[in-house]
């Protein structure tokens, strides 16, 4: 049988299922937590550290901390909308994000997260990476200029024998996400769609099919990011 506990969230009393992710335990309670990296159905890593709390004053990503009795958390403290921006900044500035041209832009979670903590310019200088296209697969062109190395599609995009269809390859700063030259040829389109659908920016894409949805009509167009999981407190 679950057991229930009680945790705060910036001072307001929640309940929770012992040893539920505090994530999960936030988006029940209509608390936002804003990740890259976490996915729902998908066992979490802690990639990103967008999802960083400070539990009982330490720091910890949420992604990855179950809830505990009495836990008290810290959401929205100055400290941590800080680190939040400053992730998000680097993420922009370590890769080539050309958001005007991107078919994800308006449905992108990096570019959605940017304007909700009101990112204009980054502090920190730009690195311009030499970055390649990849369009070797037949289902899929993975551009390496967006990717945020955040592992969802390592992590949730399995063939039929459960074996991962993306890995990494290479290390430090020339660490890329790679297709497996034999897995990927027997992508399906479901499953080519799937991985564009993970992806949280705009890494992954199904080959010829592109601005099925109009801008103007994208995911956070008109909503930002977060705000259906606010809207459960209403």
């Amino acid at each position: 049988m679950n057991q229930i506990v009680k945790i705060t969230i910036d001072g307001v009393e929640c309940m929770a299922t012992k040893g539920q992710y505090i994530t999960d335990a936030a988006k029940e309670n209509g608390i936002y937590i804003p990740t890259l990296c976490n996915y729902e159905g998908v066992k979490p890593r802690g990639s990103c550290r967008i999802c960083t709390v400070k539990v009982n004053g330490r720091l910890m990503t949420a992604c990855t901390t179950p809830v505990s009795e009495n836990m008290e958390i810290e959401n929205n403290a100055d400290e941590i909308q800080e680190l939040r921006e400053a992730i998000i900044e680097l993420l922009f500035i370590e890769g080539n994000h050309f958001c005007p041209a991107c078919e994800k832009s308006g449905s992108c979670e990096l570019q959605a997260l940017a304007y909700r903590f009101h990112m204009m310019v980054p502090r920190f200088p730009y690195s311009f990476p030499q970055q390649e296209i990849d369009a070797t697969n037949p289902k899929l062109v993975k551009d390496q200029n967006r990717c945020i190395l955040c592992k969802r599609c390592i992590r949730a995009i399995k063939d039929e024998k459960g074996r991962s269809v993306f890995a990494y390859k290479r290390r430090s700063r020339h660490v890329e996400i790679s297709i497996d030259p034999k897995i990927g040829k027997s992508l399906s389109d479901e499953m080519a769609q799937q991985a564009m659908d993970v992806c949280p920016v705009g890494a992954l894409l199904v080959r010829e099919r592109g601005f099925v949805v109009p801008i103007g009509e994208r995911k956070y167009d008109n909503e930002p990011i977060g705000s259906d999981i606010e809207k459960l407190k209403e």
